[in-house]
């Protein structure tokens, strides 16, 4: 009769919490990406109107806070399930996207100095290129630290940790 060796239940065991802790983080990241996708490509088309009566460097930061608010939106009650982000969750919303409209603008700015001329394609794949980058960051600091989920606090009186730590205990 076979048996199995000691400590195989606990690693079956720990290997389901994995799988279900990547499921969850898969599903999440897939409806993040659907979501910011969406939001991205409305935002470039209106980034390319308004962009014809001002300037690009204008029309891409009124295109990046109006998408912002819409998207901290979006992710917080669907990608991550908190409910409404708050003025907190807006504003930290906003820093990971100030530093994602410095992101474009410079690419962009690059793209405009390295080959001044460069046509409208070109200048749409480097933009959505720079925010596909930024959007795999943010979805790091969103999920990890602006929406996290906090484990229950204890009646022991014992500090709040993240759910990201329990679920990596597990």
């Amino acid at each position: 009769m076979k048996t199995a060796p000691l400590g195989a239940a606990d690693r079956k065991g720990t290997t389901m919490n994995s799988l279900r802790l990547i499921r969850r983080h898969a599903a999440a990241f897939g409806r993040f990406a659907g979501l910011g996708c969406g939001v991205t490509l409305a935002a470039s088309a209106a980034l390319v109107l308004l962009a014809q009566w001002i300037p690009w460097m204008a029309a891409n930061a009124l295109t990046t806070v109006v998408s912002t608010v819409v998207a901290t939106e979006l992710h917080a009650r669907v990608s991550f399930g908190h409910g409404r982000p708050g003025l907190a969750g807006h504003l930290k919303s906003a820093a990971t996207m100030a530093l994602g409209w410095v992101v474009t603008s410079v690419a962009v700015g690059a793209l405009a100095a390295l080959r001044p001329g460069s046509g409208l394609v070109l200048q749409q794949t480097v933009y959505l290129s720079a925010t596909a980058l930024v959007g795999i960051g943010r979805y790091l600091v969103l999920c990890l630290v602006v929406f996290a989920e906090r484990a229950p606090r204890s009646r022991t009186g014992g500090s709040v940790r993240l759910r990201v730590a329990y679920d990596a205990a597990a």
